[in-house]
């Protein structure tokens, strides 16, 4: 139970904000640590169903609901998976060779791509959480839904070609229990799965199929343009899942009402 809970540690150490008591980052302390990753991602969205129900109780205004439902991720990540998002786009802009991509996103300059990026993806995030926030059905797919993008990004780190010998990606895989955590990461998609359908069933089956279609991109991407993938890649598809989770969810709420 000891060694469970010091993973546990690391994995909210290392993706989030949340303070934890320190944990060495042994090879046993980090042997199922992303079987916790996608437990961060049940804080963001207990606090998302929280803020839309203070929200429609009170009956906030629409933007100002919006903003915080768009902060909210980045105030418990500290952004680290947005940082993935635009040093990916900064790579994928540049049209370089393999090498090249590579050192681009070890740089911590952001480029003009990474900034354009910003602004469409948070607009993106904006736009849809002003459309559905007052669906509770789709606010509780979405809430669910940062689960499934952590379960899914976890199975890629435990199973794709890494781009690099290493940092993060390369550390974690090689400390993990890949084929356990693998199987427990998958286990925990079929009951998200059962549950995004249970909650509301059209809106759910989009919802998942549309981070299902994100995850084999992100994977023929990385193969192709980096020969495997990085912490960053791993960052960029996180945060192309979950908007392209809200946006699915923007528009059929729109058909399926509140």
């Amino acid at each position: 139970m000891k060694s469970l809970w010091n993973n546990f540690k690391v994995a909210f150490a290392m993706y989030s904000k949340i303070p934890m008591p320190r944990a060495d980052w042994t090879k046993e302390n980090m042997k199922y640590t992303f079987c916790f990753f996608p437990f961060i991602g049940m804080v963001i969205g207990a606090l998302t169903l929280l803020a839309g129900y203070v929200g429609r109780r009170f009956l906030v205004d629409h933007t100002f609901m919006a903003v915080i439902l768009v902060v909210i991720p980045v105030l418990v990540t500290g952004g680290i998976h947005v940082d993935g998002l635009l040093d990916t786009s900064d790579a994928m802009s540049s049209w370089q060779e393999k090498s090249r991509r590579l050192e681009i996103l070890k740089d911590s300059n952001a480029g003009a791509f990474a900034v354009i990026t910003a602004c469409v993806y948070f607009l993106c995030w904006f736009g849809a959480y002003s459309q559905m926030w007052e669906n509770p059905a789709a606010l509780k797919i979405m809430a669910v839904g940062f689960m499934v993008s952590r379960c899914f990004s976890g199975i890629s780190v435990m199973t794709f070609p890494k781009a690099r010998k290493d940092g993060t990606v390369a550390e974690f895989s090689k400390k993990a229990e890949e084929i356990k955590v693998r199987n427990v990461l998958i286990f925990y998609l079929v009951l998200l799965f059962i549950l995004m359908v249970w909650i509301q069933p059209v809106m759910g089956i989009l919802a998942f199929a549309g981070a299902v279609l994100l995850f084999l991109y992100y994977h023929h991407m990385a193969i192709k343009y980096f020969g495997g993938i990085t912490g960053d890649l791993a960052g960029f598809f996180l945060c192309i899942c979950e908007v392209g989770m809200a946006l699915i969810l923007a528009v059929t709420s729109v058909f399926t009402g509140v």
